[in-house]
């Protein structure tokens, strides 16, 4: 048999739907000590049943269902770039439903090998560590909304990521699920004591509370001045239409001047992909964000396109940022190229770039380097498009000095789905784990700055082509999850290889 079974499906697709509906743009913050509940009864059935190839069938499919409620809007946003967008989404979905079904096959069999080891235990930590995995996979690594993110609506619950992470909130969210679980519907054997589940339940939600009201109290911050930052959004087709790209860099020119006639901000950002091609092939730009960088005494940060010649016939693209200070010039300081490049649309996965001859799709190059700029209020490091979702990008960037981070973006691609509202997420966990500020501009929207304690300011809406000006805040604490980084993750994948040493000995 294929597919799940019958008695499965009413938990698979209960469990889908609450998962997605703990994301944004939905605001149903209780609901992700809920979400995953169904994956729990699912798991405790194929333990009574003994069954872990079942196990993990059941598992597969409530991946499956649940990824594809979460990432539907792939469709929308890959078809843009091939008309197979259904098989990227088909892929990657069926990619993160075999990680679900590896995980409560591996539930299963712990439980089985070492039954002393509560369930409580077993199933965050292996959660944990294939959330980890998925960030971990090379050209494939999409670590899109870890369970930690759904709280991100509610600041105050996770601001003890600045010891933990947002792994550290994931742990905690999957066990509280399973203690509500064992508290409703407890084991045979146990129903007396069920209700001593709730006092440590209880106790960690005050905890996390407690915690969240003293940092939010008591967090030294400091203003970093106002961010000026232009959204004015344009579609994908008129992005890489040729016929417009002089009036694109012309608008950004117009929309910036009018931005800082009304008052002189400390930092203009202008979102990814800002610039509709290479500078080396169209000076004239160039000279244009010059000349409003200097005329204005304004630095300005503006995503674009950038190539560099590794050998006389061999050239590498990357997607990039380039910064011009008040001077205008941009000469002197390095260009940021992208780190993390979203599968398929930018690196087609373990192809070397160089095989692929499609212009700005899938032969990007991967940049090495991490830029630090300083401007009015401080140093900055850059991250573009989904590279807030990646944790160690901003933990290094804290590191090497910065004292805020600009994310710019495009998301004109994801269409009016909820997809843009998933990718601001990530930065309320960014900017609690560095304690950092961010501002971040989107080409179509959510553009906005985010506080040291992941609290979101004027932010946009979509669909609209407007500029802003929002002061931004940061702070000088450099935290324990800065120092250690994603030790929570780290522990749990040991943890999760022992497990599995303990099954390959026991087979032996």
């Amino acid at each position: 048999m294929i597919g799940p079974p019958r008695r499965a499906l009413g938990p698979i697709a209960l469990g889908a739907g609450a998962l997605a509906a703990s994301y944004p743009p939905f605001h149903f913050v209780g609901l992700s000590f809920l979400a995953i509940t169904p994956a729990v009864v699912l798991i405790r059935r194929a333990e009574t049943d003994r069954d872990p190839s079942g196990a993990f069938r059941v598992g597969f499919w409530y991946g499956f269902a649940s990824q594809a409620l979460v990432l539907y809007w792939m469709i929308i946003a890959l078809w843009h770039f091939t008309p197979l967008s259904a098989l990227g989404y088909v892929g990657t979905v069926t990619l993160e439903a075999l990680w679900s079904g590896v995980l409560f096959w591996f539930v299963v069999r712990v439980r089985a090998r070492l039954p002393s080891v509560p369930l409580a235990v077993v199933f965050p930590v292996a959660w944990t560590a294939v959330e980890w995995a998925l960030g971990h996979q090379g050209d494939i690594r999409f670590p899109w909304l870890g369970l930690g993110t759904s709280l991100a609506g509610a600041p105050i619950l996770v601001q003890w990521a600045d010891l933990a992470g947002a792994r550290g909130v994931t742990l905690w969210v999957a066990w509280c699920n399973v203690q509500l679980v064992e508290l409703l519907l407890p084991s045979p054997g146990v129903t007396r004591r069920a209700w001593r589940r709730l006092l440590p339940l209880a106790a960690t939600l005050a905890a996390a509370v407690s915690y969240g009201a003293w940092r939010m109290r008591t967090l030294p911050t400091r203003e970093v001045g106002p961010i000026g930052m232009v959204q004015p959004d344009v579609s994908f087709r008129e992005k890489w239409d040729p016929a417009h790209d002089d009036s694109l860099v012309a608008q950004l020119v117009s929309m910036s001047r009018a931005l800082v006639a009304q008052g002189r901000p400390a930092l203009l950002v202008w979102p990814e992909t800002a610039i509709p091609g290479y500078f080396q092939n169209h000076p004239q730009w160039d000279a244009a964000v010059s000349r409003v960088a200097a005329e204005t005494r304004v630095p300005i940060l503006t995503g674009g396109l950038d190539l560099t010649w590794r050998e006389p016939r061999v050239l590498d693209y990357f997607n990039a940022a380039f910064f011009f200070d008040s001077t205008g010039t941009r000469l002197g300081y390095p260009v940021y190229h992208k780190h993390y490049l979203v599968p398929i649309v930018e690196r087609v996965p373990f192809i070397p770039p160089r095989w692929i001859h499609l212009d700005w799709f899938g032969g990007f190059a991967r940049g090495r380097e991490l830029p630090v700029y300083a401007a009015a209020g401080g140093r900055f490091g850059v991250m573009i498009c989904y590279e807030s979702a990646f944790e160690d990008l901003a933990r290094a960037y804290r590191r090497l000095g910065a004292d805020y981070l600009v994310n710019i973006t495009n998301d004109a691609w994801f269409g009016n789905t909820s997809a843009p509202y998933q990718h601001a997420s990530h930065l309320v966990l960014r900017a609690i784990e560095t304690r950092m500020g961010i501002a971040r501009a989107a080409n179509s929207g959510i553009t906005e700055v985010v506080d040291p304690w992941g609290r979101v300011w004027d932010a946009t809406r979509l669909g609209a082509d407007t500029a802003v000006v929002a002061r931004l805040r940061t702070s000088e604490v450099e935290t324990l999850y800065v120092r250690l980084g994603d030790w929570v993750g780290m522990l749990s994948v040991l943890a999760s290889l022992a497990g599995a040493a303990t099954l390959c000995v026991a087979r032996s």
